[in-house]
């Protein structure tokens, strides 16, 4: 990928970590206050707090390139249709694993452009570690003291199947799906920790059969295809970002091996 891509991955990956030290500072806290958004979503305080941090940073960082933050998503569809570049930001992903302190949550901040992830960082605040990916070139976990480390997805599928989904969206479509899979142990966590799983070999595929917005995939999407795994929608293309006027994403399947026909295990 271009070399000006390079050069963002750290800064951003450094705005992602300052936005997770906001999240801790209210995780720490003896009692975290939630109010319910209008899709029925709880908000707190460091979901607004990590937003700020980011939104301010990378307008400094690329003062050319909107922002699109899910707690700042007014833009309407004539306007987005017209970016060419922008970020593409979840300030804390998992909100509900906040709310319940299972650490499960991340911050998510992605470049888009031709509606496809270019750059995504994937930071989990909890263990300071961060996931980098650069379509093309590489994905990365990075560890406040260490250096960076290339991960890749499987090249086959373990036995017995390792299957990661929601914590908080299970239906029968997804019980359909296991029961086609044979062998297999499931893995339920919360937000985008579930691609970056697929994307270091850590589990093989995550089906998902509910509901997700372009800002909780964004960031995690480049990183799965940084490390050579795929994410397609149910027809077999892949996933779109500023393609639509909703910012929902259709069903869609994460997956590193290609051992097995997994879209028409999903359609079956």
């Amino acid at each position: 990928m271009s070399a000006d891509l390079r050069d963002l991955l750290e800064p951003v990956t450094q705005i992602a970590r300052r936005a997770g030290q906001e999240i801790m500072e209210v995780y720490g806290a003896c009692e975290i206050l939630a109010t319910v958004k209008d899709d029925a979503s709880p908000l707190t305080a460091a979901d607004l707090r990590a937003h700020r941090v980011i939104e301010d940073a990378l307008r400094e960082l690329t003062p050319q390139l909107p922002v699109l933050s899910e707690e700042a998503a007014e833009s309407g569809a004539l306007e987005r249709r017209s970016w060419q570049r922008y970020w593409l930001v979840d300030p804390l992903d998992g909100t509900k694993e906040f709310l319940s302190r299972n650490g499960q949550f991340t911050v998510n901040i992605a470049l888009i452009a031709a509606h496809a992830p270019v750059l995504g960082v994937v930071h989990v605040p909890v263990r300071d570690t961060s996931y980098q990916g650069l379509p093309g070139s590489g994905a990365w976990r990075v560890s406040a003291a260490g250096a960076a480390q290339p991960i890749h997805v499987s090249s086959r599928s373990a036995s017995p199947l390792r299957v990661v989904g929601s914590r908080s969206h299970r239906g029968e479509s997804l019980d359909a799906f296991l029961g086609r899979v044979g062998a297999h142990e499931l893995v339920a966590v919360g937000s985008s920790l579930k691609f970056c799983m697929v994307a270091e070999g850590a589990a093989d595929v995550y089906p998902r059969l509910g509901p997700t917005s372009e800002w909780d995939t964004a960031a995690a999407h480049a990183v799965v295809l940084g490390a050579g795994g795929e994410v397609l929608a149910l027809d077999g293309t892949p996933l779109r970002y500023n393609a639509r006027d909703t910012l929902l994403n259709p069903h869609f399947v994460v997956f590193g091996p290609r051992d097995r026909d997994w879209l028409a295990l999903l359609r079956s």
